[in-house]
């Protein structure tokens, strides 16, 4: 009886850490909100960290994929930004990692294929 209930939380620890993996994400999948960039940087793991009034986003391993900090600065900073934010644990959380950054009508990241 005591093996099936560890079983039964490390089944449902599973599939709760799983759901917060983001893989291939569609825009259907995602909150879309506009906000004000005010700062940018450099993070760990070659992330670029996006920070407005209130909170950060992220674009995961944005270095490694050939984004510029400099050229970011420039189209992003200061300016209303549309993001695209993957929803977590079946929707009822928004992640901080951005599947898509647009200005405008210019796409200036995205994951969608």
């Amino acid at each position: 009886m005591k093996k099936s209930i560890q079983f039964s939380i490390l089944i449902t620890l599973f599939f709760i850490l799983n759901s917060c993996i983001i893989q291939n994400p569609k825009p259907e999948e995602c909150v879309v909100i506009e906000t004000t960039l005010l700062k940018i940087k450099e993070g760990s793991t070659f992330d670029i960290v996006f920070f407005d009034r209130s909170d950060r986003y992220y674009i995961n391993r944005g270095i490694e994929l050939g984004l510029i900090l400099d050229s970011l600065n420039a189209k992003v900073l200061n300016k209303t930004v549309t993001l695209h934010l993957p929803k977590v644990l079946g929707g009822m959380a928004t992640s901080e990692h951005i599947a898509q950054l647009a200005v405008g009508n210019e796409i200036i990241f995205t994951e969608f294929n």
